[in-house]
């Protein structure tokens, strides 16, 4: 059953196989998410009527624990930005307690940031990626939405964990998100860096001001930091990005499944017009200029590969000195779903890049950056495998942004 917000809606009422810690809670996915039996398309002509042969991991994880699947809510091509993305809505109409999103530039927070609702990006690892049909492998994750904090904590308790069948998967080390049902109460200083504000404007900035007051009223301490190359964050993640994105995109032929072009002479024209005829302007742009970098200016890709190490040390040095670091979610004057052109994509959510390109988790906090209407949300982001301690701040600060709201 399809609708203007679900690409499958479910309509069976046994879909849960446990009596867990999940009881009671409904689930939303997206059609890039494997469900066995429901449609599977990841919102792309390329994969036009795939229907799932087996379930996700986490969708087994999430069943097993009681959780009711309420169906796959509509998402942008591949997962790549907001564009057609309903889960927020669905949330927000409370059809949903959870909504499970592919994160691959900071979806999960920005689509938070315009609805009202907690979005996180947990460690990059720490949740099994088998039955997602991904996009950028080493950047996208799991992000999750939700009303209310303690549903996605109960969740990641649920879904963490190592899984046989995702060799990307560290063996050990996972975090333990059992102790995390307790707010942190204890002294935390946050850094805010001083380069990613030179990109606000006047409003940002005041609204952004005003949720570092809210963060020093529930007792955080705000100084700040340096991160001299904030600016190759966007850099970094373009070129790797695109790059990943073209060779992953690279089984999309129209031979076993997705659409098929009936133009051609000759199996080679098949293959090149289903190619061309598959995708739409924004990802094939995205594809292009992963091939570009691929082929024709490979040492550019070699260097956005040094340079993202050496922005995982940055952050992980500064992170030895602040407790968490602090950014806007989202930049008022660029909405990303309405992004039509690469650049645009970027500059939309150029503030959520940071943790995607490191695989840090990442916590956004809804309410508490409101100046004069405007709301650019506040951003939180922890230590790689830290989660259960960000969390634990974050339900700190949660009753203060449910007191501003």
């Amino acid at each position: 059953m399809v609708s203007e917000i679900y690409a499958h809606k479910n309509t069976l009422q046994n879909s849960p196989t446990g009596d867990g810690s999940l009881s009671g809670r409904r689930v939303v996915i997206q059609p890039n998410m494997s469900v066995r039996g429901w449609l599977c398309d990841a919102g792309s002509l390329a994969l036009e009527g795939f229907v799932a042969l087996e379930d996700a991991t986490v969708v087994t994880r999430l069943r097993n624990a009681g959780a009711e699947l309420a169906g796959s809510s509509r998402m942008s091509e591949l997962g790549f930005g907001l564009a057609g993305d309903t889960a927020s809505r669905v949330i927000s109409g409370g059809e949903a307690d959870i909504g499970l999103v592919s994160d691959t530039m900071g979806e999960a927070r920005v689509s938070a940031a315009g609805s009202g609702l907690f979005g996180f990006k947990p460690s990059f690892g720490i949740v099994s990626r088998f039955g997602l049909i991904g996009l950028v492998p080493s950047m996208e994750c799991y992000g999750i939405l939700g009303k209310r904090l303690e549903d996605m904590i109960d969740t990641l308790s649920v879904i963490t964990g190592k899984d046989k069948d995702d060799p990307s998967m560290p063996d050990e080390g996972f975090p333990d998100f059992t102790a995390t049902c307790k707010p942190l109460d204890l002294p935390c200083t946050v850094g805010v860096v001083r380069e990613c504000l030179d990109i606000l404007n006047d409003m940002e900035c005041k609204a952004f001001g005003t949720g570092l007051t809210r963060l020093e009223e529930a007792g955080l301490t705000i100084r700040e930091v340096s991160l001299p190359d904030f600016d190759l964050f966007r850099v970094v993640h373009n070129v790797v990005a695109s790059v990943e994105a073209s060779s992953s995109a690279g089984k999309y032929d129209g031979v076993r499944y997705g659409h098929r072009s009936s133009s051609g002479k000759n199996w080679n024209d098949m293959y090149l017009n289903s190619r061309g005829e598959s995708f739409g302007s924004l990802i094939k742009t995205f594809l292009f200029q992963g091939a570009y970098f691929q082929f024709e200016n490979y040492p550019a890709f070699e260097n956005a590969c040094r340079n993202r190490r050496r922005l995982v040390r940055a952050t992980t040095d500064l992170l030895g000195h602040v407790d968490l670091l602090v950014f806007p979610t989202r930049r008022l004057e660029h909405d990303a779903a309405r992004a039509t052109t690469i650049n645009h994509i970027y500059d939309a959510f150029s503030l959520t890049l940071p943790a995607n390109v490191t695989g840090q988790p990442s916590l956004h906090i809804p309410s508490l950056a409101l100046h004069s209407g405007a709301d650019v949300g506040v951003q939180l982001i922890g230590l790689r495998l830290a989660d259960p301690r960000l969390l634990s701040i974050g339900l700190k600060l949660s009753s203060t942004a449910q007191g501003g709201a």
